[in-house]
């Protein structure tokens, strides 16, 4: 039901807007009624003061767009309220002004000025929207203005925003394409942005503005094929095609060496090869010795760039978009080696089952890659068996697809399901499986007496459309060989007083013509019969009627001389000029006179000379030059737009311009010492790591430790240093000089960081911190010995870098040794840990012991085994690392969850112990302690009966099979709260009781503390503006006037860590929700007398709401 028809009926049912009312009594005159009322009343309704009647009004409307109507004439009354205060109005008055904008464009330029205001609206659907209808107004006047509302879309917070810049890019080329220079800049800078829903849009806009400019691809690539998979399916299509050409033009042909073999090997003589030329031969073998030689001499090694994009794109063959599979599909075909490519035919046989204009798209496809390609599809022969419900134009696709498949093997059951599809009443249909048995015989030699004799049959069909057809494929198939098969002319013969079809008369004509001397007494007969029909046959025929005695008097002039000269003069006079002149042209060729030529000798070789067999091809066969899936390949032209695929280039373009330099964001404590060093990283380190080979970053994860799995992307470990998304950096693609920049002031800071020890409130991944460490110890050195040269500076750094990859390969080998054993922490672990126990607290690996006190956190449930022998040997003295830099800033506060009454002796308090919970790092960890104060043991301690609000999980504790009367036990258990402070609540049960109960987080603990530097917190901040941040005023409690007091107190509000300030005015603080990884910043800003603003800046405007209150109560109470 449309919407305008809900609104007359909440309107009680009066009619569409507009519209003559024809209900009413025809005498009246509605249906004859001009329309210069039309639309009054929604002209009053926008011209109202009150808010819900232009909301009415601008719902009716834009119903009225949806349904076709034309609402042109409303744009005066429309336009007038683009600067409502309205929002809901607002984005209605937007949505008809890109309809009409370019209809209307002088009255659209009046309120050209709402539309530059509307950009800097709070709101970032009005700014995208304002932005939407600024570029759908095609006045050149404007370019000036577009264009600078393009660059400030394309650096605004909003991705919604960004997005629509992208959209109006190619707009605006189109309306002036001198701007293409700013506009590739523009382009460049929206193809560094890291959010999914800005990455389709702009590749679009690439495509459609500067596709030639491969160089604006190379640094994005790997980011481009890391963000694919969750790129919306329209964006995931147009990257995809994009990276086809892009991969094209940068990595070498996979299929090199097979290609070189066959070429080398194929076909030991050429078509026309003669045997004489031995000289040819002996330089072909040459040849060939070369080809082997060079395919010996170069193994081909596939660019590790060119796997991640074959990989990360085949997920996407299960999508349920139809374009996507297509677009992988065609990736697949066009780049893949020869052993990979067959993934796709699955994908793309389940397609088959879609629509049927899907269908035809995909059947086109399949036919093109079944001619290079059968034995892809050979498994999913019956997928391509034809319905009685499909229609035509599929039917004939799948012939085709069933014809390209056809072999020595399964030929008989094709042939079997041809001669069903035979007595199908689709003429078309039949015409073409007809044809479709033909091209079998002639591509298999075993059948081709069999589909002979069949199509013979059909020549007694009562249809003449089947005979007419089948007598087309016979005469192709005589001509392989005419000799055995003169009964089947005969039979032809016959066939010429009944088949009217031109076509095939022309054939039988033709046929006996050709071969008049397997028989000599029918041939004069049939051109006796159609002399006396010549002046009624169709042109085709009395073309091959000529032939037909022009052949006959060369060879049996004595029965045909008279019928061939009374057919000349019937062709000499006849309307058509192509019949006169073959009539002229064929006298003076057989009949010789004195004028004839030298030409007339030769008749008899130029009418019956041996004519090669037609080759039945595929019309499929050339269309693979065109990219598969495209209009182009359709419709077997090129269409407008469409980009050739390039060819594979000779030698690999160099691989290195794919690099990036990744700028992680970890404390500046932990900051690469030099950027030489961070620079030999990149070199030193392939794409993926020697040890992984091809299988990539996904293999290597899966072998890591279960706490390696929080990183942001999840698309592999660290050491595959991808250079991509795989830890996103909070800085963007910030420019060297910055980097520079950032580097003294690291060096400036780095002896006085090292003295004082810095807050430190999340331990993070385990490979992070193990990095994190062995740099800690390269500095270590450095501080000690003064020297600052830069000489020194890089010599340190190179040494300490060969020591980290050693003391990496060291980790790995002793990862694989733990990812072997993988059983519950065994007691020589706990022996080895326990030296460095009196030095770290964080290392405290014994088992769980029932605690007094409920701060002690059961750390080996967070720390990965592996970490455990990995942070061996690696001696930190206290300078650097002391136990009280470890230990959270705040103590922890405890929660009820079962009181001893309620629990009958069995009482619970949990606390959120700010741990990362190691086996999922989108939960919330949740300490629980039990307690059992009752005479009796407990038993069997589990939960039951979760229920939880959508989105939300728990991994539960394990059970604790006997607490006894008196003890204590501890357990761990993990919530995934959605970021939300909605309760989870479960049944708590021992072997005799159930207990309900829920846990509901303070917003405080949704979320995890991060490390930022001032500068990026500045820049993090400024993204955040508008309706992202909220400012309260505040009174500080008399106790806590101070900078140490108030950390204490929003760090235990809130598990946020402490940023570094210049100012000691203010205090910062940063953190990331757990679940989606959204920004939190808090700043609190202290002035005279107590008087301090509380600033929280959060993606998420909710938590940002419920955070500010809860850090109010803290600082005020």
């Amino acid at each position: 039901m449309s919407a305008s028809s809900a609104f007359n009926d909440e309107k009680g049912g009066s009619s569409s807007v507009g519209e003559p009312e024809y209900g009413h009594d025809p005498a009246s005159g509605g249906i004859f009624s001009s329309d210069y009322k039309r639309h009054d009343d929604l002209k009053e309704m926008l011209d109202s003061n009150k808010d819900s009647l232009k909301l009415e009004a601008m719902k009716r409307i834009v119903a009225m767009i949806a349904r076709g109507k034309n609402a042109s004439d409303l744009f005066p009354a429309v336009v007038k309220n683009v600067a409502c205060k309205n929002i809901e109005v607002k984005k209605l008055v937007y949505v008809y002004l890109v309809r009409y904008a370019e209809e209307q464009q002088d009255l659209a330029l009046l309120s050209i000025s709402t539309f530059q205001r509307g950009l800097k609206d709070p709101n970032q659907l009005i700014r995208a929207s304002a932005l939407r209808v600024l570029s759908s107004i095609r006045v050149t006047i404007i370019v000036p203005i577009m264009m600078l509302a393009i660059k400030e879309a394309a650096s605004d917070m909003s991705p919604y925003v960004r997005k629509t810049a992208a959209h109006a890019i190619p707009k605006l080329y189109s309306l002036d394409p001198e701007q293409k220079d700013q506009l590739i800049e523009v382009i460049e800078k929206l193809l560094a942005d890291k959010t999914t829903l800005v990455a389709g849009s702009v590749v679009m806009a690439f495509e459609e503005v500067c596709p030639e400019r491969i160089d604006l691809i190379h640094k994005n690539y790997r980011k481009l094929c890391n963000l694919l998979i969750d790129v919306e399916e329209w964006g995931q299509v147009v990257i995809i095609n994009m990276l086809t050409r892009y991969a094209r033009t940068q990595f070498l042909n996979p299929n090199i060496n097979e290609s070189l073999l066959e070429e080398g090997g194929g076909g030991e003589k050429t078509f026309y090869g003669s045997d004489e030329d031995e000289d040819e031969d002996e330089e072909e073998k040459e040849k060939k010795a070369e080809v082997a030689a060079m395919a010996k001499r170069k193994p081909y090694v596939m660019d590790p760039d060119h796997r991640l994009l074959l990989r990360n794109t085949k997920p996407l063959l299960q999508s349920r978009n139809a374009a996507v599979v297509m677009a992988v599909a065609q990736l697949y075909f066009h780049l893949a080696p020869k052993a990979e490519v067959g993934v796709i035919a699955k994908a793309l046989v389940r397609l088959l089952r879609s629509h049927s204009e899907v269908q035809y798209v995909v059947l086109q496809n399949v036919a093109t890659m079944t001619i290079k390609r059968r034995g892809m599809f050979e498994p999913y022969l019956k997928s391509f068996y034809i319905r009685s419900t499909d229609p035509t134009q599929i039917k004939v696709l799948k012939l085709e697809v069933l014809t390209n498949l056809a072999n020595e093997t399964n030929i008989s059951t094709i042939l079997r399901e041809f001669q069903t599809y035979i007595k199908s009443m689709d003429k078309d249909f039949v015409a073409a499986t007809i044809q479709a048995i033909g091209r079998c015989a002639t591509n298999i030699g075993e059948v081709r007496d069999t589909c002979l004799n069949g199509l013979v049959q059909l020549l007694s069909n009562r249809d003449e459309l089947v005979v007419a057809e089948s007598v087309v494929v016979i005469k192709k198939l005589l001509q392989m060989q005419p000799e055995k098969h003169s009964d089947i002319i005969k039979h032809m013969a016959k066939l010429t007083d009944n088949i009217q079809v031109p076509m095939a008369r022309a054939s039988i004509l033709w046929l006996i013509g050709e071969y008049c001397e397997h028989v000599p007494k029918i041939a004069p007969d049939v051109l006796r019969k159609m002399a006396k029909s010549f002046t009624n046959e169709e042109d085709i025929v009395k073309l091959q009627i000529i032939n037909l005695a022009a052949k006959l008097y060369l060879t049996n002039s004595k029965q045909t001389k008279l019928l061939t000269q009374y057919v000349l003069n019937l062709a000499k006079y006849d309307q058509n000029y192509d019949i006169r002149d073959r009539a002229r042209f064929i006298r003076q060729l057989i009949v010789p006179t004195e004028k004839s030529g030298a030409l007339s000798k030769y008749a008899k070789k130029l009418f019956l000379a041996l004519k090669p067999a037609p080759v039945l091809e595929s019309p499929f066969k050339d269309r693979d030059h065109f990219q598969l899936g495209s209009l182009s390949h359709l419709l077997n032209a090129k269409a407008g737009g469409y980009q050739e695929l390039p060819d594979w280039p000779e030698a690999a373009p160099d691989p290195s311009v794919r690099n990036v330099e990744v700028k992680e964001s970890v404390p500046e404590w932990t900051k690469c010492s030099s950027r030489e060093k961070r620079k030999e990283k990149k070199v030193e380190k392939p794409f993926y790591s020697d040890s992984e080979g091809e299988s990539g970053p996904t293999e290597s994860a899966d072998s890591e430790s279960d706490s390696a799995s929080g990183s942001e992307s999840g698309s592999g470990s660290e050491e595959s240093g991808s250079g991509s998304e795989s830890e996103e950096s909070e800085e963007g693609s910030e420019s060297e000089e910055e980097e520079e920049e950032e580097e003294e002031k690291d060096k400036k800071k780095k002896k006085k960081e090292l003295k004082k020890p810095v807050p430190e409130t999340e331990s993070e991944q385990s490979s992070e911190e193990e990095d994190r460490k062995i740099k800690r110890k390269s500095k270590q050195r450095k501080s000690d010995s003064e020297s600052e040269s830069d000489e020194d500076e890089e010599s340190e750094s190179e040494s300490s870098q060969s020591e980290s990859e050693d003391s990496e390969s060291e980790i790995e080998v002793k990862k694989k040794k733990k990812t072997a054993e993988m059983k519950p922490p065994s007691k020589p672990v706990k022996k080895e840990t326990k030296k460095e126990k009196k030095e770290m607290s964080l290392l405290d690996l014994d088992d769980f012991e029932p605690a007094p006190s409920p701060q002690v956190t059961p750390v080996n449930t967070f720390l990965s085994n592996s970490l455990v022998t990995d942070l061996e040997g690696l001696s930190l003295s206290d300078s650097v690392l002391s136990p009280a830099t470890i230990a959270p800033s705040s103590v922890l506060k405890n929660y009820e969850l079962l009181h001893r009454i309620t629990g009958e002796g069995l009482s619970v308090e949990y606390c959120f112990s700010r741990q990362p919970f190691s086996p999922d790092a989108n939960m919330v960890a949740v300490q629980m302690q039990f307690t059992n104060s009752a005479t009796s043991d407990t038993k069997n301690l589990h939960m039951e009966d979760v229920k939880l609000q959508s989105g939300m999980r728990v991994k539960e504790f394990p059970e604790i099979e006997l607490l006894s009367a008196g003890e204590t036990a501890m357990a761990v258990m993990g919530i995934d709260f959605c970021d939300s402070t909605q309760a989870a609540n479960f049944q708590l049960c021992t072997h005799t009781r159930k207990f309900f109960v829920s846990i509901q987080p303070p917003v405080g603990e949704l979320m995890r503390p991060i490390f930022l530097t001032e500068n990026e917190f500045k820049k993090e901040q400024g993204q955040l503006m508008g309706m992202n941040e909220i400012t309260e005023k505040l009174t500080l409690d008399a106790k806590c006037r101070n900078e140490h007091a108030i950390v204490q107190r929003v760090t235990t509000a809130a598990n946020l860590s402490r940023v570094p300030c210049g100012s000691d005015k203010e205090c910062r603080f940063a953190g990331r929700t757990v679940t989606s990884s959204s920004l939190v910043l808090v700043t609190v800003a202290t002035k005279e007398e107590g008087a301090a603003q509380l600033t929280v800046n959060c993606e998420k405007m909710v938590i940002g709401t419920m955070l500010v209150k809860d850090i109010l109560l803290a600082l005020t109470q």
